[in-house]
């Protein structure tokens, strides 16, 4: 493949719009780095669950944050805390329930935001999450948006899930409670940026979805993939 130019990709969007299989399709394509902003909030709740920060539907901000220096995140491109695989563990209900209000906690943000800079560092990234256009990466130079109908997302939601107890109908319900708190939270909200290019799905196939972004870039940077 011909060397490319070494772009920041800043993928936004709602929970369960594929962002994450998009954005990992993008960077084998684009032979770039592949980052997930939510991941690394999900690791953190899983890591708040653990040590007992997060624990009978209360989250201890102070308590959490302050374990937060010896925390160890990464994505190779897996999830992992330390030398732990925690790719699976992260996507159980129970850390689901709680993603939301601790990546709402600044200083929580920070520590993200703070890791993403760290691993973006040269450019040739591919990132995506819910504020990375806005807020991580305001000055990438491509932009999209994802967005599909609820029931589709809650459907591929259900079809991800490694709980055996979990019904359609809890999903769906995670799913509507995520969207109303990411979007009306203070701090960062999920927000289509002012350039983002939106991508509906609903009824898209991934191979259409990487076709629409392969006539993007051929025609906005001049890629040849």
């Amino acid at each position: 493949m011909k060397q490319q130019p070494k772009i920041i990709i800043a993928i936004d969007g709602y929970s369960s719009t594929g962002k994450s299989s998009f954005a990992k399709l993008i960077a084998e394509r684009l032979g770039y780095i592949h980052l997930d902003s939510g991941a690394l909030y999900r690791a953190v709740t899983l890591h708040g669950l653990r040590n007992g920060t997060i624990a009978n539907g209360k989250i201890d901000a102070e308590a959490l944050v302050a374990t937060l220096p010896g925390l160890e995140v990464s994505q190779r491109p897996d999830t992992y805390i330390g030398e732990e695989n925690v790719e699976g563990l992260i996507r159980q209900m129970e850390v689901s329930s709680y993603v939301s209000p601790v990546s709402a906690i600044p200083a929580v943000r920070v520590f993200v935001d703070d890791n993403l800079h760290k691993m973006a560092s040269g450019g040739g990234v591919v990132m995506d999450g819910r504020d990375i256009g806005t807020t991580v990466f305001p000055n990438a130079e491509l932009k999209i948006f994802m967005q599909a109908d609820e029931m589709v997302r809650a459907m591929r939601r259900y079809k991800e899930t490694t709980d055996p107890g979990t019904t359609f109908i809890d999903v769906l319900h995670n799913l509507r409670d995520r969207d109303l708190r990411d979007s009306t939270r203070d701090v960062s909200p999920l927000r289509k940026a002012d350039d983002a290019i939106v991508l509906d799905n609903t009824c898209m196939t991934m191979d259409q979805e990487i076709q629409w972004l392969v006539d993007l870039l051929n025609s906005k940077y001049g890629f040849s993939l």
